[in-house]
């Protein structure tokens, strides 16, 4: 093998010189014959541009500029007798319409014109056109070649002059090429006008479909092996760069090409095969000496792959011996390797059960962190109900020694309600489960409204008639909200609230002269439980979630939120970009939007004071009202006489509003009474489950006048 491995070198570079110089040879080969096809297809340009120009000669001669057919009949007569390859002409009007023909008398009614197409590519391109190889009446093979005229006062005529393929065929005769070569003359539809070949045989054949795949796969011009019309694989040269569209073909017997090659490839792979041969003998002389000693490595190899102790003997070969010191080596460095192993695995192994365990965990304290908060939002919603039912009662009664006192309750009860929603909203949020209702909406309505509710503050507003984008008109609402009550907190006395767009964005700005902020703050002002520092009285209050929340909901509408100050003292500024949509187009008006009054209503709520306290609003709002304090009083109350409306609390003691919604549909025998969720379970899919059980409409705790006066409105 040593010697084999010294003698493949050279063996390998003598076999690259003989395929190298037979590569040469046969690229020199290629060249030679695309550059024949090249000349002779230069040459055939030439042949058809001499019949062009003396077309054109002929047809500026005086007699057809003069508009004389008879006189133009007889000198193109005497122009073929001239022309030994020509067989006539042919004049034609501008329109393709034949005039005369040299081939018949003057003034006999003309055959049908002999390939149209060539005609019509001439009248379309008004360029000489050589056309399509054919067979005549008398069966004797021509090609036409055509030229346009401009005769007396610019009209138009066409010359066609009908040629025999002999003059093609003695283009192919003068050339000095190999016996064994094949040259064809093809026309633009490539058939054969002229072939060193068996001219007779093949004048007008179409091209065998090895030559027609060979030219669409190589383009213009190319080189490649294709099929003769003999069935005599050659290797062909071809190009179809003439200006008329004509092809050149020529092609060589693949076998004379490589015969020598392969020859000198033979004779020097016999002998590099012997040399070989002779130098595996000997070499295979001298390995029996080594077989023993490699045999003992093969068996130490296999016992240090299946972990068996190894049993090395000493060699008289020093790599031996070296070798059997590095199996050993390998050996102690293994059987450390599966220590490490195994203590890593069992570390691995306790590390996953401790993940496991912690992720179940974690699992465990998210479903009872909503939980909680679901409750909490419950518990809490609970007494703010009759609280705020009881401050809308007051209002409404408007009892002038306790305005002072009702305006504070309203305002930190007002504080209160908005901790509740910012903690539920925030939780939504971070469990992905805040949905957005969106729609095209009228931005700047929901920024009138908005600044127009927000009770006790300097607000100055600037916005457009409309500036449409697609959103949530409460979670925007909310936004703005939010906004303008930390501009409040935070010491504002002038705030101003400005809506303008761009070419795709809505614009709105919140600048208030508050407080100011610094950048480390601004850096963080939107991050959850994050706030500005405050004095041990926390006079701004809050939980730090607002800003939070605004961030979150415009990004859950596809925009932006940015804030800016100058500093300490110099005001905040806060920036919404949202993008812009199309108006939607306009609906019509609804009819009449009164609302019943004197409806029947029915009021179920365990808590009594909520109870109570919502049934006074609601008569004040000019309903009669009926009060339950569970499900069975609420059968029983329906049972007596069916109410219009019936507003059920969820947590009932005897059964669940939803089991409660189903007796009332089931007595009432279908949509004759409206149902009202009023319920401290505010999430989403408490919401979706009350429309699941047939409620019209769900409403949160503490509900305000307006919840109440859309629960007694009529349904749309």
């Amino acid at each position: 093998m040593l010697t084999a491995i010294g003698l493949l070198p050279l063996a390998l570079l003598g076999a690259w010189s003989l395929h190298a110089a037979g590569e040469y040879k046969e690229r020199e080969q290629e060249r030679w014959m695309l550059d024949l096809a090249r000349a002779l297809s230069s040459a055939v340009d030439a042949e058809l541009d001499s019949a062009v120009a003396t077309l054109t000669s002929l047809g500026n001669a005086a007699p057809l500029q003069n508009g004389d057919l008879p006189g133009f009949y007889a000198a193109a007569n005497a122009l073929v007798r001239k022309q030994p390859d020509w067989l006539g002409v042919i004049l034609t009007d501008g329109n393709g319409n034949t005039l005369l023909r040299t081939m018949d008398d003057y003034g006999a009614a003309p055959p049908p014109l002999a390939d149209p197409r060539s005609m019509r590519q001439l009248l379309s391109s008004q360029q000489p056109v050589a056309g399509q190889i054919a067979r005549g009446r008398g069966g004797r093979p021509a090609f036409p070649v055509r030229v346009l005229i401009a005769g007396d006062q610019g009209k138009l005529y066409t010359l066609t002059a009908v040629i025999q393929p002999d003059r093609m065929l003695r283009l192919i005769q003068r050339q000095q090429v190999p016996s064994d070569a094949v040259i064809a003359i093809r026309d633009g539809a490539r058939a054969v006008v002229a072939r060193s070949r068996d001219q007779q045989g093949r004048v007008g054949e179409q091209p065998s479909s090895s030559l027609v795949q060979l030219m669409r796969a190589t383009g213009a011009e190319g080189f490649g092996s294709a099929v003769t019309s003999e069935g005599q694989t050659v290797a062909t040269a071809y190009t179809t760069r003439s200006r008329y569209g004509w092809a050149l073909v020529v092609g060589r017997p693949l076998e004379g090409l490589r015969a020598a090659a392969f020859e000198r490839m033979g004779v020097y792979g016999a002998g590099i095969v012997l040399s070989l041969l002779a130098c595996f003998l000997l070499a295979s002389l001298l390995s029996k000496r080594l077989l023993t000693t490699i045999k003992a490595l093969q068996h130490n190899t296999a016992a240090l792959g299946s972990g068996a102790p190894l049993t090395v003997a000493p060699s008289g070969i020093t790599e031996i011996d070296l070798i059997g010191q590095a199996l050993e080596q390998a050996e102690q460095q293994r059987n450390a390797q599966e220590r490490e192993r195994t203590q890593l695995l069992d570390s691995l192994n306790r590390a996953l059960a401790s993940h496991q365990a912690a992720l179940a965990d974690a699992r465990e304290a998210g479903r009872a962190k909503d939980e909680f908060l679901a409750v909490l939002g419950h518990e809490l919603r609970n007494p703010l109900s009759p609280i705020v039912t009881s401050l809308d009662l007051l209002d409404m009664r408007d009892e002038a020694t306790s305005r002072k006192e009702r305006a504070v309750m309203r305002r930190q009860v007002n504080h209160l309600r908005r901790l509740v929603d910012d903690l539920l909203d925030l939780s939504r949020i971070t469990s992905g489960k805040l949905q957005l209702d969106l729609h095209p909406l009228n931005l700047a309505d929901v920024v009138r409204h908005a600044v127009a509710a927000a009770p006790g503050q300097q607000i100055s507003l600037s916005a457009p008639a409309a500036t449409w984008v697609m959103g949530d008109d409460s979670r925007l609402t909310q936004v703005l909200n939010n906004l303008l009550s930390n501009a409040a907190r935070f010491g504002s006395s002038a705030t101003r609230v400005t809506l303008g767009s761009d070419d795709a964005h809505a614009r709105l700005e919140v600048s208030d002269n508050g407080i100011g902020m610094s950048e480390e703050l601004i850096a963080r002002v939107f991050e959850p439980f994050h706030q500005a520092p405050q004095s041990l009285a926390r006079r701004s209050g809050g939980l730090g979630l607002g800003l939070a929340i605004v961030h979150k909901i415009v990004d859950l509408h596809g925009g932006e939120v940015r804030a800016h100050s100058a500093g300490a003292g110099m005001g905040s500024r806060f920036e919404v970009l949202l993008p812009l949509t199309a108006p939607p187009a306009t609906a019509s008006a609804s009819a009449g939007t009164a609302e019943d009054a004197g409806l029947q209503l029915l009021l179920v709520d365990d808590n009594i004071d909520a109870a109570l306290s919502g049934a006074a609003l609601l008569q004040l709002l000019g309903h009669e009202v009926r009060i339950a304090h569970s499900g069975a009083e609420a059968l029983e109350a329906v049972r007596q006489q069916m109410p219009q409306v019936a507003i059920l609390d969820i947590g009932l003691p005897d059964m669940s509003g939803y089991e409660l919604a189903t007796a009332i549909r089931q007595q009432a025998g279908g949509d004759k009474v409206r149902l009202v969720a009023l319920t401290g379970y505010g999430q989403k899919e408490d919401v979706a489950r009350a429309y699941e059980a047939q409620f019209n409409l769900h409403l949160t705790k503490p509900a305000s006048v307006a919840d109440l006066q859309r629960a007694t409105a009529p349904l749309s």
